[in-house]
């Protein structure tokens, strides 16, 4: 591998998300605290109902959330099933009952998990009306969420968190939509079709017949990527050149993926009145990011073995076109964010390169995470830090002139507690289950041994923390994993959107506590380090027994 190319991708990527940093972070917070509201935004609230002056506590928040999200699971999963007679459904039949669950729980939900070859099974009219929509509202509804607990720490003792209606609409027509349209166009300039033709028979050099498929592909991958979503257009995802032609492409789809995560700090900081803070907040995610796309291009550029020693790098699975370098980048971002794209194949990966990933998602996808969940992801390791410091010192812990009391802390440890509970109760159901067990080993697992109990481990981790991706030597399209993985995503994505409300509501219900001398500076280089260590051993002690009897197992063999 060309070290010095996989540094200037790296080094690339890193400066243009420095030039965006301010100007995006800042219009989003402009975007979102705006008094005016846009001609077509005053339609839909008169439609809808929707006062837009009216300020929503933390439970009409939550309450507008839920609904929002119900009635956009019921409307995907009815257009699946409905497929049939739909224009453009290019004559592929309504999809199965619990394949169809699944799919509409991964879309509302940002995870965008398929157990399907979408080419092969989504007609255009659900592609475009049911799962390109849900990429902009779930991605919506996730920004939305963490503006309300940014509320919760600038407003001072009214108990408000902003109006959910408005906070969607604005971010998804001003913020989302006119992003997407910029990126399709470059992706269409970057060789990513974009059409309505469905499938065209062509003789190849051999004189076999071939059907090359077409599709409104590059702005599907545009929502997909800037909403941290990930479902691919095609069932090779982001290794397919009609969605990633080149290695210009391949690095700009990093960028989106990591555009809006990496902005939202420096909204954070605008939001609260300290630009500091979103600087401390975004050097904690920096770090973790840029160690963890290191460590998975060491794993793979030295992956040991005859074959890849000869190669030079385990290239199995890689696609030629990136590298190791443009494909660990990639992968890294989706991991570490919860987008769930692949440029390459995961389940090739070394056995500690797919540790690295799974750690990446166990983080909490808060380095830089996904739109929205990220930056409140981070926030709720921060109060747990904060908490701690003040036990450390004998003093009441407070943050950005809130205190952090007996409330904020039970929401934060419970918020902490449900995925890995998710992810260990999914896993151990799967194989605890007499009747479920028989069909997991017999009709999914591929690669028996500790390589398989690694496969469903990964697909419950990628499930829970609303990420997507996947090991393909496991197949999933059965009714425990349809149904498991669906209940899995809705529960790990609603359950801690309540507790980060209820904590936004306790928090904005407070009063502003003035600084004193025992305050403890959370925008300085000392609370950066601590955030990471807290992110890192709350990762560690939760994880460790179970990544030893998968991928730790698998790779000290």
């Amino acid at each position: 591998m060309n070290v010095y190319f996989a540094l200037l991708q790296g080094a690339t990527a890193l400066l243009i998300l420095a030039v965006i940093y301010r100007p995006l972070g800042d219009y989003i917070a402009h975007t979102v605290e705006s008094r005016k509201d846009l001609a077509v935004e005053r339609g839909l609230y008169r439609l809808v109902g929707v006062d837009p002056r009216q300020e929503q506590t933390w439970r009409a928040y939550l309450r507008g959330v839920l609904a929002f999200s119900l009635l956009s699971l019921l409307l995907l999963y009815l257009l699946q099933r409905a497929q049939a007679i739909l224009p453009l459904s290019l004559g592929l039949p309504p999809v199965e009952p619990d394949l169809a669950f699944n799919t509409a729980a991964s879309f509302i939900t940002n995870t965008n998990w398929q157990s399907y070859s979408p080419e092969t099974t989504m007609g255009y009219a659900v592609q475009l009306l049911g799962l390109a929509v849900q990429n902009f509202l779930s991605a919506g509804v996730g920004i939305a969420v963490a503006i309300a607990l940014v509320r919760g720490f600038s407003r001072v003792s009214n108990g408000t968190v902003g109006n959910f209606w408005v906070d969607l609409t604005r971010i998804t027509l001003r913020l989302l939509l006119p992003l997407t349209i910029l990126a399709t166009l470059a992706l269409v300039a970057g060789g990513v079709i974009q059409n309505l033709n469905g499938f065209t028979e062509v003789t190849t050099l051999t004189g076999a017949t071939q059907s090359i498929p077409g599709g409104p592909v590059a702005s599907q991958e545009a929502i997909k990527l800037l909403g941290t979503n990930g479902g691919g257009f095609f069932a090779a995802n982001s290794s397919h050149p009609f969605e990633n032609p080149t290695a210009w492409t391949n690095l700009l789809q990093v960028i989106l993926m990591l555009a809006i995560p990496f902005s939202l700090p420096r909204t954070l900081g605008r939001l609260v009145g300290n630009n500091k803070q979103g600087y401390a907040i975004l050097a904690a995610m920096g770090i973790i990011f840029i160690v963890s796309i290191g460590l998975l291009t060491w794993a793979e550029a030295s992956g040991s073995g005859t074959a890849p020693e000869l190669a030079g790098a385990a290239l199995e699975g890689k696609e030629q076109r990136f590298g190791i370098a443009g494909s660990t980048l990639f992968g890294g971002t989706s991991t570490l964010t919860s987008t769930g794209a692949v440029n390459s194949m995961h389940a090739s990966n070394t056995a500690f390169g797919i540790l690295i990933s799974k750690l990446n998602m166990m983080l909490g996808e808060v380095a830089p995470g996904g739109v929205g969940s990220g930056l409140y992801g981070m926030l709720i390791l921060a109060v747990i830090t904060v908490f701690i410091a003040g036990l450390l010192v004998g003093r009441t812990p407070e943050i950005l002139g809130k205190k952090i009391g007996p409330i904020q802390m039970k929401l934060a440890s419970l918020y902490i507690l449900v995925t890995p509970t998710l992810i260990l109760l999914g896993t151990a159901l799967s194989f605890a289950i007499p009747a479920v067990h028989d069909s997991v080993v017999e009709e999914s697992i591929l690669n028996p041994g500790s390589r398989g109990m690694s496969e469903v481990l990964y697909a419950f981790t990628s499930a829970a923390n609303n990420n997507g991706s996947a090991l393909a030597g496991l197949v999933t399209d059965t009714p425990w994993f349809n149904v498991s993985l669906g209940v899995t995503m809705i529960l790990a994505r609603f359950i801690p959107i309540v507790l980060v409300l209820a904590l936004a509501g306790s928090l904005a219900a407070q009063p502003r506590i003035p600084r004193t001398v025992g305050t403890l500076p959370t925008n300085t280089p000392l609370f950066t380090g601590m955030l990471i260590g807290v992110t890192l051993i709350i990762t560690a002690l939760t994880y460790f027994p179970i990544l030893a009897l998968g991928p730790l197992a698998e790779g000290l063999q």
